[in-house]
């Protein structure tokens, strides 16, 4: 999903200005310090990088807010995110996790996230991924200039799919480049251009 919306500046005579950030992050405190603190950041190494996927991959179909507020208890449930534990994860592992009410608990996109870490054990995951960065995109000045896909994404959902991860279309695949900063869709007026 495409986290940007309008930035939003808050001030009265009598307090300090706020930041001005993308709108999205302005609608729950969750939100803020997701997006001040690691939204469209560079995220590297190879568990690091799975576990973007993974969340990017459960958040499909729901809000963001909701996966955020269940990234600890993802973190518990899954071996925080370790690869090759999450690899080797069995029958007895997925009745757990569908009977975990910590997380989401839709069986296709748990059945993907050790499946898509099957896939990562021995490909440089980081290393794969990063190879799609796109450092030149046009920068956002509103937010309907924030794309959902872009051939980018297109590309690095294919990649991926080519290495077998599953739940990772282009769409999937933007949120991912924009979590992780493969790209920065911060808009032109956010705090965060100039930090």
């Amino acid at each position: 999903m495409s986290r940007a919306a309008t930035s939003v500046i808050s001030t009265t005579s009598a307090e300090p200005a706020e930041p001005v950030r993308c709108g999205w992050a302005t609608s729950a405190p969750d939100y803020v310090a997701y997006h001040d603190e690691e939204w469209g950041r560079p995220v590297t190494g190879d568990d690091q990088v799975f576990e973007r996927i993974a969340l990017e991959s459960f958040q499909s179909g729901l809000s963001w807010i909701t996966i955020l507020r269940k990234r600890e208890n993802f973190r518990t449930a899954f071996e925080g995110f370790s690869i090759p534990a999450v690899a080797a994860f069995g029958d007895e592992d997925v009745a757990r996790l569908l009977g975990d009410a910590g997380i989401v608990r839709n069986r296709a996109k748990i059945e993907a996230t050790i499946a898509n870490a099957r896939a990562a054990l021995g490909v440089g995951l980081s290393d794969l991924v990063w190879k799609h960065a796109d450092p030149g995109a046009p920068v956002p000045r509103t937010p309907a200039e924030v794309p959902a896909q872009t051939a980018g994404s297109k590309a690095l959902a294919k990649d991926l799919k080519a290495h077998g991860f599953r739940f990772v279309g282009p769409t999937t695949a933007y949120a991912l480049m924009q979590a992780i900063g493969l790209v920065n869709d911060h808009l032109a007026d956010c705090w965060t251009r100039r930090a």
